[in-house]
Formats: structure tokens, sequence, C-alpha cells
């Protein structure tokens, strides 16, 4: 018996971009001491608060079937927010729950995308981007961007659209690279979008992690609030990861298909999980801060020790919980680097070359374990640099 070939070629034939990660977790698991920055993983959990406004809807009986769309109050709570955040009048019926941010991906792709459409995506990106569209049927297709400019990309980078394209996905702040989108690039994104008539999907799990700038959502831009569906999640500004409760902003009518899709396929969250998520955003701006304040700390320790040495360059830092690293100085790759990293010291860093080609020569760390462990992991890895820079 075969399997359907969609099932069978979400990556393309090829790795699935993880294979370090894997490699380090079998480390660890061999009783191997490994420094984990590999994956966007918060070094502390949910707040015990939410945790308690959980446990008190799940106790109070919220834990049958809930609303597949979201319950009304966290759709209200959401669309308040966002309303309040970018100034784009948004009601519970322009928001649908998902199941997560990854979730909230592969529906709003299912929404704009038909068989064989050809879906774009910004390279480097991140590694479950190509597989969720390949999974939706639609045909993955990178605009490549650049180191030299920040890997933001241009209006040049988005003047050649495939024919047959039918939508474009961004990330900003951005995962892998932590750059956040300007003002200018969202305004090239936009006119794209236009000139070309995309749909845009525009993921904003990161938007509470913002170091540098600020974050603007193309939403807002002129013409796009009707062509733009926005993924949001509880995963990053709430360290609620395993929780799994996100969500897609966007027109009426979309959501309104998206809420069809749902109720045959997820069915929706469980109640007390939102519930918490709800008690979670009420808690206002003062617990998101306290959740993003180690990620801005660490970005700054870090560039103090990179400013301290002239091999290794960092990507400008201003957003999310990640460096993006410039090795190519070493005469390495990004995967030769990072697999020689975790052999010889321990220290486990994504390969830029695990987010696409544009990050070839780079590795992604997270910040993601404690302020002096990881200080001494990244002198360790600064030092392992020079001693092979040519």
């Amino acid at each position: 018996m075969t399997l359907s070939r969609r099932i069978s070629h979400l990556t393309g034939d090829g790795s699935d971009g993880w294979d370090l990660f894997y490699r380090a977790r079998r480390m660890v698991a061999a009783g191997v001491p490994v420094v984990e920055l590999t994956i966007g993983e918060h070094d502390i959990r949910t707040d015990p608060e939410i945790l308690s406004a959980m446990d008190r809807a799940a106790r109070g009986g919220h834990t049958g079937y809930a609303m597949v769309p979201g319950t009304g109050g966290l759709r209200d709570t959401i669309a308040a927010r966002i309303t309040e955040r970018t100034g784009v009048a948004t009601t519970r019926d322009n928001i649908l729950i998902t199941p997560g941010g990854q979730s909230a991906l592969f529906s709003a792709h299912h929404a704009v995308c038909d068989e064989g459409d050809v879906a774009l995506y910004c390279d480097p990106y991140y590694a479950t981007y190509p597989g969720t569209l390949r999974a939706v049927g639609a045909v993955p297709r990178a605009i490549v961007t650049r180191p030299e400019t920040g890997f933001q990309p241009t209006a040049a980078d988005l003047g050649q659209i495939p024919q047959g394209a039918r939508s474009l996905l961004i990330n900003t702040p951005n995962n892998p690279s932590g750059v956040v989108y300007s003002k200018q690039t969202l305004e090239a994104v936009a006119a794209c979008c236009r000139d070309h008539d995309l749909w845009l999907i525009s993921d904003e799990v990161y938007d509470t992690q913002v170091w540098d700038g600020a974050h603007l959502s193309p939403r807002t831009l002129p013409g796009m609030a009707e062509r733009t569906l926005v993924i949001g999640s509880m995963s990053k500004s709430h360290a609620m990861t395993g929780s799994r409760v996100g969500w897609i902003a966007g027109p009426e009518a979309a959501i309104a298909r998206l809420i069809e899709l749902a109720t045959h396929t997820t069915y929706g969250v469980p109640g007390y999980i939102q519930d918490a998520a709800e008690f979670a955003l009420n808690a206002g701006p003062a617990l998101e801060d306290r959740v993003a304040a180690p990620f801005k700390r660490r970005r700054d320790l870090a560039l103090k020790l990179l400013a301290g040495q002239d091999v290794v360059h960092p990507v400008p830092p201003s957003g999310a919980m990640y460096l993006m690293l410039d090795i190519r100085a070493t005469g390495l790759s990004g995967t030769a680097f990072a697999d020689a990293l975790l052999t010889d010291r321990n220290i486990a860093v994504m390969p830029g070359e695990s987010f696409g080609t544009a990050a070839a020569g780079h590795v992604r760390v997270a910040m993601t374990v404690d302020d002096d462990l990881f200080a001494t992991a990244l002198k360790t890895l600064l030092e392992f640099a020079k001693e092979r820079s040519i």
C-alpha cells in the first residue's frame, strides 16, 4: 500500500531542517550535557496565575465541547486587543480561535489556496512553512532575501511574482532572523499584494517581542484589511507553548469559511484553555512584558559580547527570541559549524540552512537559557569561531 503523494512529500523529498535538533536531543537522552539553544521554548513556564485560571475553568465544568469558532469571551478579548493596538476595527466575527499558530497557518492557506496555486514566502523562513504549503496542495515558492538588506524583502525582491501566485506569507518580528520589518518594507509588501491580487498571510506571533523600532501589522495599510489574514498565538507572548491556542484575524467572509473548515478538522479548542487565554490577555501588557524581558536582556548581553570580536557578526536583532549570527569568516557552512560546535563543545544551535538558502553561512541561536549559561555558551561559540577563522 502507498501513502498519498501529499503526505509523502511534505518536506519536498529532503530534510525537514531539524536534523541537528534531533541529534542534540538524542545526546541529552543518552546523558550528555548539552546547552540547547535550538528551539523557541521559554526557559520560564506558564505563569501560575494563568494555570490557576485554567484549573478553575476545568474544575468549573468547561471541559466539554467548546464553540468551534472559539468562546465569545476570548474572541471579543482578542478583537479588542487588535483594535486597540492597530486602530483597525475588529469584532469577534473577524476572529477564529485555533489550536496554536501552526494550525492557524495551515487553515489560512487552505482558505486562500487551491490545489496547484503558487504560495509565496520569504527565505529565510520558519522551518514548517514549505511543508505547510505543500500540505494544503499549494506549490511553495521562496522570495529569497539577502543579509545585505537585513533579510528584509525589498521592492526588487518582490518584483518577480511567478504566474499562478495566490498568496504571500510574511513573518515579523521574524523567526529565524530576529528582524522587525520596517514600514518601508511592509509598504512594498502591501503594494506587491495589491498589484498582483495576492492574499497576505501575516505571521505576527512575536508581536510582543520588539527591541528596536515598532511592530506594524500590514493589515493597517491602505487596501490590506480585506486581503490580509493575521496569525496570532499565546505561545510566545504568554509562554503558553503547550496550551496550543492561537487565532486568525481577517475579513468576516473568510473567517466564516474558516469556521466551516474547523468544524471538519479540529472541532475547536478546549474551553478551559480558552478561558485561561482570556484571563492571560486581560492581565494586560505587564504580563507580556515580564515574559519578553529575558530575551531583551539577553539580546543586550549578546551585543556587548559580539562587539568585543570581529569574526562573528549579528544580523541586527530587533525582535523575537533569536540571534542570527554570520559565521562565514570561519569558512564553514552553517551546517558544518553547528555540527562541529555540538560535537566539540556540546552546544546546540540551528544551522542557517535549516531555514532556507538565504541564511547559508549563518547559525540561529535561541536565547532560551538563563543569563549566565547563555553568556558562557555564547563566549564559547565566539572562541570556537575564532579558532576556525580564516
